[in-house]
């Protein structure tokens, strides 16, 4: 077919193409879209020339209208920050309870406590705070060293078996793996420990296991098993166990010893992030009780 070749039905000229007798027309761009062509292309100059746009060697061109996104978002977050250093100041300041007893103080801690726990602790101790396999839950009675707001903080601040020069140190020595306790031995005082909070076993094994526990394990969690807060030795009477109460996983703890870890967020974290955090964690665990 022929380039010249009209179509009997439009008039138009075809490209010589044919497929299955369908003929290609060769038809005009409509005026509509070199108009969209046109207009697009004049807007690019405009942008090119009115705003920052190519990059030179050590900067880039800045427009005539002088439009920094990075400053602005600079001054953004000054302001911010200066009406943050309002409230966050006085709660830098203030013990807790003047906190919470003052509810314009509270509302920039409703705020800004949940998303604050999310980026900083909800990889480890969960979304809604009640902890895992290891990570000890933050919203029950079981605090390792004591869950009022001054030791919280603290805890917060120095973290545990972290680098901070004032760390709290905690370690559960390895019984098995050192040779201090056989098997038979572990797996007796096992038994005695789930007895402190009321699973049964033979009166033999308890007595047994009695005296395993005064000899090895009653200097750090009590003669009685209520733990020792002072050194976050755990409380053994009570239903909270970070890596599982059951006969496997405490004989795996007693076997291979225990040494969680948690990092220090003074450098991290502002004193009043801290106070934040404690007052979030505290009122999450109210609402857990309830």
């Amino acid at each position: 077919m022929s380039v010249k070749d009209r179509d009997p039905l439009t008039g138009h000229q075809t490209t010589g193409h044919e497929w299955n007798g369908i003929t290609e027309l060769n038809t005009r761009v409509p005026r509509a879209v070199w108009f969209f062509v046109i207009v697009t292309h004049v807007w690019a100059l405009v942008v090119w020339v009115l705003m920052p746009a190519w990059p030179l060697v050590t900067t880039y061109t800045k427009g005539l209208l002088g439009t920094d996104q990075r400053e602005e978002v600079q001054e953004s977050i000054a302001v911010a920050n200066a009406i943050r250093d309002d409230w966050s100041s006085l709660i830098a300041d203030l013990p807790v309870d003047e906190i919470r007893a003052d509810p314009a103080l509270m509302a920039p801690v409703n705020d800004t406590a949940h998303a604050l726990f999310g980026d900083n602790c909800a990889g480890c101790h969960g979304s809604d705070a009640a902890g895992g396999p290891g990570f000890p839950s933050l919203v029950d009675d079981a605090w390792l060293w004591g869950g009022d707001a001054d030791t919280i903080m603290e805890t917060l601040r120095v973290g545990i078996n972290a680098t901070h020069p004032e760390t709290r140190y905690a370690q559960m020595l390895a019984f098995g793996e050192q040779g201090i306790l056989p098997r038979d031995d572990i797996r007796t005082v096992v038994d005695y420990v789930q007895s402190l909070s009321g699973t049964g076993a033979p009166a033999d094994r308890i007595a047994a296991g009695a005296e395993i526990y005064a000899t090895n394990c009653a200097s750090c969690h009590g003669e009685d098993g209520t733990g020792m807060a002072e050194i976050g030795a755990p409380n053994l009477r009570d239903d909270f166990w970070i890596y599982g109460g059951g006969d496997e996983a405490m004989f795996e703890t007693i076997w291979g010893g225990r040494q969680g870890w948690m990092p220090a967020w003074e450098d991290r974290l502002t004193v009043a992030d801290r106070k934040i955090l404690t007052i979030y964690l505290q009122d999450r665990a109210k609402e857990t009780a309830q």
